[in-house]
């Protein structure tokens, strides 16, 4: 797929770019920052992470945002909020203050992988988006490497503060917006948007998808990082070497994937990912050897990977219209267990670490089933084998 570099599709890319960097940035430090410079335990990383999911939870608000800006220029806007409140972070000395950097950095995060969603599922061809969103993703891993691999020249061997990396990796976001802002013209809707909230009887399959999606997703976000560091002692630069070997492969492999949901289909595809992902999850339940960890984090990676096989299911059975209000529906579904998971598991942590793989697992096993109803070839009035609504 040849890409003209002032099409929606490259500006697109542009963005991820922006965005992966300083997300980047802000994941490789977490872990260290929260333990050395603010005492983090479980409990506080759990605290923090929901408090980062509330924006999440609150995406649906974007469609009354809608009702006032564009599309585009609310991405241009999300974006310039993360980078700010990734620089911001790196000022943080206590828990209040680190917990609304990261709302402000969330807020934006969040609101950008909204309309970034929709426009990608908009502006793209249906037969050509597992395609794309594989090219997408290989993007996303190709900058993570540069910001992974400048995390650890920087702290390693010149020894940068929290403060700098921060700073940095938030301006990165800021300076892509500014030059897109300035180089992109405004792209035409395809199809005129919704501009109201939007839950419909026949996405139902789809829904519960992102709900157990997002539930079992915090398991890894919030807690395989945290093993790593409080079990195995990984340091800054472990992390980040870690970061960037897992990028490095997804830039191989994502675009392959892909191209095999194009060829299999949806519904072998997440088939083929739950079941891959409740032995994941039970291997970090019982895992005593750091470097089977790394294996199960690099692995957990790639079958995160397939879901965009649940994107593709969406755009072959939703009204083109729906799609920017669902962006933001869908990302509050996939947020609801987000908000309450780190709490209640970052308890459950200090009791027992092994619980909450298992109760990934448990969720993986969940979403396997319900993974058994989408028909193997979705479409509008085909969205699922049983429990069709007209």
């Amino acid at each position: 797929m040849k890409i003209n570099r002032q099409s929606p599709e490259f500006l697109i890319l542009l963005m991820t770019i922006g965005s992966a960097i300083s997300w980047a940035v802000w994941l490789n430090l977490l872990n260290n920052f929260a333990i050395e410079e603010i005492d983090f335990t479980g409990a506080e990383m759990g605290i923090l992470q929901s408090v980062r999911e509330i924006p999440g939870f609150l995406a649906f608000t974007v469609i009354f945002v809608l009702a006032f800006i564009r599309e585009q220029k609310l991405a241009y806007i999300s974006l310039a909020l993360l980078g700010i409140g990734i620089a911001i972070t790196g000022f943080v000395e206590t828990n209040m203050n680190f917990y609304l950097a990261t709302i402000i950095m969330s807020t934006g995060f969040h609101y950008f992988e909204t309309i970034n969603g929709s426009l990608t599922l908009q502006w793209i061809e249906k037969d050509k988006t597992a395609e794309f969103l594989g090219r997408v993703i290989a993007t996303r891993s190709a900058a993570s490497i540069v910001s992974f691999s400048f995390v650890w020249l920087l702290y390693e061997q010149f020894h940068f503060s929290y403060l700098w990396l921060y700073l940095l990796g938030g301006g990165i976001s800021v300076m892509i917006v500014l030059y897109c802002w300035q180089n992109f013209p405004l792209f035409p809707e395809k199809v005129s948007q919704t501009k109201k909230i939007i839950l419909r009887k026949r996405y139902w399959l789809y829904y519960a998808l992102q709900f157990m999606s997002g539930a079992r997703r915090q398991i890894f976000v919030v807690f395989a990082g945290f093993l790593m560091v409080e079990k195995f002692n990984f340091s800054v630069a472990e992390i980040s070497l870690l970061l960037l070997a897992n990028a490095a492969i997804n830039v191989f492999f994502a675009p392959k994937i892909g191209r095999l949901i194009q060829r299999f289909g949806e519904r072998k595809s997440l088939i083929f990912e739950y079941v891959g992902l409740a032995f994941i999850f039970i291997g970090y339940a019982f895992v005593e050897s750091g470097y089977f960890a790394v294996f199960l984090y690099i692995a957990d990676h790639l079958f995160f990977s397939i879901a965009i096989a649940l994107k593709t299911y969406f755009q072959k059975i939703a009204d083109p219209a729906d799609i920017a209000s669902s962006a933001g529906v869908s990302f509050t579904i996939n947020h609801i267990a987000a908000v309450f998971i780190p709490v209640v598991f970052g308890l459950i942590w200090l009791y027992s670490p092994s619980l909450v793989f298992l109760a990934g697992a448990g969720m993986a096993c969940i979403s396997l089933l319900l993974a058994f109803n989408m028909p193997s070839e979705p479409s509008s009035g085909n969205e699922v084998l049983l429990g069709k609504f007209s």
